[in-house]
């Protein structure tokens, strides 16, 4: 079993906010929204072409904070399981990761994204 990986503490991610996560070598960066006290993690990749969804640092979520976004069409993801609600990947998925929190850090699986 791969070590887990810490990304950050929980508190560092303001409730109903995302935040972007560098790649590990030869993978992909993750994306983690907080919903209260769960975080929600994401290979930060769209199904749809393989990019980045954020163009900014940070910038996943929508101006009302209900769907992550890729910038680069549209295309809206459902924070709480990854599901394409519209755009050109609709009925696709973000590649969910396995996230806990353990002792108010945010932990995921150390091979996550790659």
């Amino acid at each position: 079993m791969t070590p887990a990986r810490r990304l950050c503490r929980l508190d560092d991610i303001p409730d109903g906010e995302a935040r972007g996560f560098p790649p590990a070598p030869g993978g992909y960066g993750l994306v983690a929204v907080r919903r209260g006290e769960a975080a929600h993690v994401y290979v930060n990749s769209c199904p749809h072409i393989g990019i980045p969804l954020e163009s900014l640092p940070d910038r996943f979520l929508d101006g009302v904070r209900r769907h992550l976004v890729c910038t680069a069409h549209g295309a809206r993801f459902r924070v709480e399981d990854g599901f394409c609600v519209s755009g050109p990947c609709a009925g696709d998925a973000l590649e969910g990761v396995e996230a806990w929190i353990e002792d108010g850090a945010v932990m995921v699986p150390g091979d996550a994204g790659l």
